[in-house]
């Protein structure tokens, strides 16, 4: 009993001394997917931030490959010490793992999940010429012409192909995916009238509803966009707890100390808070996330992990 008293009190101490020290050296965040993007974007808005208020460099390192399994296996097995983290997904831990198969790293088990940083909402959206202004009206619409609707996406396994699939098991109705290679084609084709609806990502949808150029029926968010407060989630629109967002935010490896991983998340929302950061991540769709701390990202993701891991399943989805 001693024995335990008397590690425990070591390990709180060293982990006490570990928040204190750190950072020692420069900080790394990696991105594990091509630089440009809206994950990459964000993770240079947070650095530049950390370090002003860290007083060490904060570098961004690209590490793209496999889904962004590539990055994100790298930072599960760098030293948990909290100077090496990395931008974990919805894809990366809650997509593939299941789409996948065999991703090297346990979502849950080899991270630490500091800080969530974007969420955004999928829009349904569907071409001017559909004969449906509302969810009710496109479900009933799709009941009475089974197989004859079709939805696209930017690829399989994609937040919007999953959303789909849970819009069409929630409904009881069948309709037929069109993965693209990419959203903006698929964007393209749909107001084209090749394809019938998809649910796009907010930030990519946003501009094409207010122009008018495709129609926008429900957020899938449990609660409005601040962006289009007319616009009806799911949820009110009779899909009782339809609830998807895209998001991601800051992981550490598994073991790095408790202080540190509170040190870094208090570091991170104080960055997201800024005028200027906040702006930019509006830009991308993003609201401020009601999530904030990190018991409560961990917990969020294993949520998360399950209810993909079972829409994959159900959808057949297979790596493009």
């Amino acid at each position: 009993m001693k024995r335990t008293a008397l590690f425990l009190a070591l390990a709180l101490a060293s982990g006490i001394a570990a928040a204190q020290a750190w950072p020692s050296r420069p900080v790394r965040i990696v991105a594990p997917y091509a630089a440009g993007g809206p994950i990459d974007i964000s993770a240079r808005l947070i650095a530049a931030k950390l370090q002003e208020s860290l007083g060490q460099p904060v570098v961004v390192e690209n590490r793209p490959g496999a889904g962004g399994n590539l990055g994100v296996d790298y930072v599960a097995k760098s030293a948990p010490d909290g100077h090496t983290v990395v931008v974990g997904a919805i894809a990366t831990h809650a997509i593939n793992p299941t789409l996948m198969g065999n991703v090297p790293y346990d979502p849950i088990k080899d991270f630490r999940h500091v800080a969530l940083m974007v969420q955004v909402p999928n829009i349904l959206i569907v071409n001017l010429d559909l004969p449906a202004k509302s969810v009710g009206e496109l479900v009933a619409l799709a009941k009475s012409r089974p197989g004859r609707l079709d939805f696209a996406s930017g690829s399989t396994g994609s937040t919007g192909h999953l959303a789909g699939e849970m819009f069409k098991g929630m409904t009881g109705t069948f309709m037929v995916h069109i993965p693209y290679k990419g959203a903006a084609p698929a964007v393209l084709d749909l107001m084209a009238g090749r394809v019938h609806l998809m649910f796009d990502n907010l930030a990519s949808a946003l501009g094409n509803v207010r122009s008018g150029k495709v129609r926008a029926l429900a957020v899938t968010t449990k609660s409005r966009s601040g962006f289009l407060p007319e616009l009806p989630t799911l949820d009110e629109s009779g899909l009782k707890g339809f609830d998807m967002t895209t998001w991601w935010g800051i992981m550490a490896p598994g073991r790095t100390p408790q202080p540190v991983v509170e040190r870094l998340n208090a570091e991170i929302l104080k960055a997201m808070a800024a005028p200027d950061v906040r702006e930019r991540l509006r830009a991308m769709g993003s609201e401020q996330p009601a999530i904030r701390t990190p018991e409560q990202f961990t917990a969020f993701v294993a949520a998360e992990q399950k209810t993909y891991a079972e829409l994959v399943k159900r959808s057949g989805a297979k790596p493009d």
